[in-house]
């Protein structure tokens, strides 16, 4: 494992992080000791960054990892989210940024993962009813309590991340980056670029697509969230099969696999990305924790970039987690 630091004054954290929204079970049945066993065996390989949510499977993705890294707790950065009352398939229903509700969201989360201090808070943006100046400014104050170490963002527009990062430095900026799908406005990354934030890559792999297990006629259990993306729909996956296939063959050539070389091609576009890939499968894990030790020759770097088309909103997954 590598590591490397979220931001230039942020912590210290493993290149690759855990994220957890499969283990909610919306790509599958994930019961909770295999949960356990998946987040020590992660701690063990060397992962120190576990990204979750409060609203994950009602709170009980934070409760798994609180007592997965009881004991560890000094090993680890764990991230997590508020401002988000509901969550569902098709993307997050319900925002709230008041600074009351993220007093609340900020207890809530301490308790379930039972801890004195979140490593680092994301603010979800998109509350139209509270600015994101009023809530920085709420959340800064339990940075100053001790709740909170560092700030971070989901989502946002540039000009949100200059309002948010004038009243309180942020650490880190969560969104969806991968070579299939939606990727960050080139404006957006100059932003986070400027002001020194990391960003966190969230469905780095696409929902499984780039790892080449998700093929053109494959179902999906009722219940799982991909039947409700339109990147999954059949007609949408044949029509990417030719590229996927060219990847496959990219990575073969590398003596790797195509999960590996997708999250190796995020790693390789700043030293301050990171990607948080979900999973339920201890291989899978390892598979994915291995991308660090890929290094990408320039033109192969170019040529993955040039294979997928950034989707537009309309044709790509609900915009995050």
């Amino acid at each position: 494992m590598r590591y490397t630091r979220l931001g230039p004054t942020g912590p210290v954290i493993s290149s690759v992080g855990l994220g957890s929204l499969a283990l909610t079970g919306v790509y599958g049945r994930s019961g909770t000791a295999g949960a356990d066993r998946l987040i020590r065996s992660a701690l063990d390989a060397g992962v120190t960054l576990f990204d979750t949510a409060g609203f994950y499977a009602g709170g009980r993705v934070e409760s798994l990892i609180g007592r997965a890294v009881t004991g560890r707790r000094d090993e680890v950065v764990v991230t997590t989210r508020g401002g988000v009352r509901r969550h569902g398939p098709r993307g997050t229903e319900g925002f709230d940024g008041r600074p009351a509700s993220l007093d609340r969201d900020c207890d809530a989360s301490l308790r379930r993962l039972r801890t004195g201090r979140i490593d680092l808070f994301y603010l979800d943006c998109q509350d139209e009813h509270a600015t994101v100046e009023a809530s920085v400014a709420r959340l800064s104050e339990l940075v100053a309590a001790g709740k909170i170490g560092h700030l971070g963002l989901t989502g946002g527009t540039p000009q949100q991340v200059r309002r948010a990062h004038a009243v309180h430095p942020i650490t880190a900026l969560a969104v969806e980056y991968s070579l299939w799908g939606r990727r960050p406005a080139p404006g957006l990354l100059a932003t986070v670029r400027e002001l020194g934030i990391a960003v966190v890559a969230a469905r780095p792999l696409g929902r499984g697509f780039l790892t080449g297990r998700v093929g053109p006629h494959a179902d999906f259990e009722p219940g799982d969230w991909r039947r409700a993306d339109p990147r999954f729909d059949p007609a949408a996956r044949r029509s990417d099969a030719t590229r996927l296939r060219t990847l496959e063959a990219m990575a073969a050539r590398l003596d790797v696999g195509a999960g590996r070389l997708a999250l190796s091609w995020l790693l390789a576009q700043d030293d301050h990305v990171v990607p948080v890939p979900s999973t339920r499968d201890p291989v899978h894990l390892e598979m994915n924790l291995s991308a660090s030790s890929v290094e990408l020759p320039v033109e192969t770097r170019e040529a993955l970039s040039a294979l997928f088309p950034s989707r537009a909103a309309g044709h790509s997954s609900p915009p995050l987690l």
